[in-house]
């Protein structure tokens, strides 16, 4: 299992996957990669934008596509939370880096969430909150390598369990 060249933070909107993401990268001397900030800066609009432009499934298709073709090297890369929806995403994101599901309780993500909407959280009319978190965690559990429960940490306390799990899968001294 040698991929550390890449790793893919994925999770739940309002897991950490920038917070730990920024702090990861720092602690390994990598380069941190937002990709709802590249999805913004290729399309000249904000996600808000994209979504209410061209629809959800537009956005996702955006999302796929730019997730797809992203080529970074020694960067931790963080996407939006629907990109488990984007096979071609996820396929190369899986080929290109090892993925870290930043996994955290309903309660918890309720808990840290703000407005959805500002947030260009993908969810489908009528879906609550409670439904996107039960479709999606089936998803962020079949795609990752390494799962790190959240639980009770803080962003500090979970970029230090993460790297003692890289260190014990890789032998790297960070």
């Amino acid at each position: 299992m040698q991929k550390l060249d890449n790793i893919t933070l994925i999770g739940m909107p309002a897991s950490g996957k920038s917070t730990v993401g920024v702090l990861l990268a720092k602690r390994l001397g990598y380069s941190f990669v937002d990709v709802d900030i590249v999805i913004q800066e290729k399309e000249g609009r904000l996600l808000k934008e994209i979504i209410a432009e061209e629809g959800l499934g537009g956005f996702m298709e955006v999302e796929n596509r730019i997730n797809a073709g992203l080529s970074v090297h020694k960067s931790i890369i963080a996407p939006g939370g629907s990109v488990i929806y984007g096979k071609e995403a996820m396929e190369h994101l899986k080929k290109i880096s090892t993925v870290v599901y930043l996994k955290l309780s309903y309660e918890a993500v309720e808990a840290r969430l703000g407005n959805l909407v500002d947030r260009g959280v993908v969810l489908k009319d009528g879906m609550t909150l409670r439904d996107l978190y039960k479709e999606r965690v089936p998803y962020y559990e079949r795609y990752a390598d390494i799962t790190v429960d959240e639980t009770g940490r803080d962003a500090g306390q979970t970029v230090d369990q993460l790297r003692e799990m890289l260190e014990d899968i890789y032998g790297l001294r960070t």
